[in-house]
């Protein structure tokens, strides 16, 4: 038994580590699907689950560093009587939380590993039912263990493990991710990427004298076939990395082709009122020095009063753009925030902590 008690606090430990990470390397992602979560709630159940919506991001934060922490602890085999218990409880509020999403179909991605691992509802379902097994066990099992560690070097690690957690996760927040894995990372092709890698593949199921025959051909009715039903066999391969990239305004009209030819500069702010101004100066002065050699247009979800308010203000002479907010969100993790394209292919994006010199901007379009 002792050898099954370290096979699946080993198992357990590593998965909530390796989940913990991923969402680290984003906070901002754990924060958009938390806020989706808290809408769907406020609908669904009651009003007040509204007003978490503001603190999408520290409670986002808090539930990540848990989950490294809870990781770390079943690894020492820390306190395990009460690191079972938060266990136990976490894993009942997700499997529920999975559940509602999937039966209802209410998030269609529950975030369990960023961007790294997309889950379906009902995948994310049943790993959630895999970790009840798996934590029950611990659960029952959790007087047995014993740390690894003396109780106070083991809450060192522990402190090291949140200082060091809290730390790479405000670094993603005011930069942007280290790891991206989103469709628009550098090195992406925008308009490849919205295109399909594959032509469906259809199987066929039909009856013929009693019989069930199942083909990739559909078969004529003439021959003695009755169809009953069809799927796709390669699915995963027929929907495109990106199927929701739109761009327009009311003087060009669907702008989303041509934004991707050519070498262009994004500037991108999904909501100018919550967009930081500081380094506002720093990027109107990289957009003048680039104007005759990149043409610089702004990707916005605001509406055009308040875009106009915002680019006299800072004297932003460049075209603007209207983009759903969850893709420019998804485009790049910074409000404002600076994406350089050519041809579709991006070559650059920063966050608006860390606008790039015109040195660096001509650099990697040479």
């Amino acid at each position: 038994m002792k050898i099954l008690d370290k096979i699946v606090a080993f198992i357990v430990g590593v998965l909530f580590i390796f989940s913990g990470l991923v969402k680290l390397d984003d906070p901002m992602g754990t924060q958009i699907k938390l806020g989706e979560y808290f809408e769907v709630f406020s609908t669904d159940f009651a009003h007040f689950f509204e007003w978490f919506i503001p603190a999408a991001m520290p409670i986002g934060m808090f539930l990540i560093v848990l989950e490294i922490l809870l990781g770390v602890a079943l690894l020492l085999h820390y306190r395990m009587e009460i690191t079972a218990w938060i266990l136990a409880l976490l894993i009942a509020f997700f499997t529920f939380l999975t559940f509602y999403s999937a039966y209802f179909n209410k998030v269609t991605d529950c975030g369990c590993f960023g961007d790294a691992i997309p889950l379906t509802p009902w995948q994310s379902f049943s790993k959630d039912v895999i970790l009840v097994v798996l934590i029950g066990y611990l659960f029952w099992r959790r007087d047995k263990f014993q740390s690894y560690l003396p109780q106070k070097p083991a809450a060192y690690v522990l402190v090291a493990v949140t200082v060091l957690s809290i730390y790479l996760g405000v670094y993603a927040i005011n930069h942007l991710p280290p790891i991206d894995f989103r469709p628009y990372a550098i090195g992406e092709n925008i308009a490849a990427n919205m295109i399909p890698e594959e032509q469906p593949v259809f199987e066929y199921t039909f009856e013929k004298d009693g019989q069930t025959v199942t083909s990739e051909k559909y078969l004529s009715e003439k021959d003695g076939y009755t169809y009953k039903s069809h799927k796709v066999l390669n699915e995963d391969k027929t929907t495109p990395k990106i199927t929701d990239y739109n761009i327009w305004n009311e003087e060009e009209g669907d702008f989303t082709e041509r934004s991707l030819q050519g070498t262009k500069l994004f500037f991108v702010t999904y909501n100018v009122k919550e967009a930081s101004t500081d380094e506002m100066n720093d990027i109107v002065d990289l957009v003048s020095a680039l104007d005759s050699q990149v043409e610089t247009i702004a990707l916005t979800s605001s509406s055009s009063a308040d875009f106009e308010i915002f680019r006299h203000t800072f004297q932003l002479a460049v075209p603007y753009f209207y983009g759903d907010a969850t893709v420019l969100k998804a485009m790049i993790r910074a409000n404002p925030g600076l994406m350089l394209l050519k041809d579709g292919t991006v070559l650059g994006k920063w966050h608006y902590n860390d606008v790039p010199s015109y040195e660096e901007v001509k650099l990697l379009l040479e």
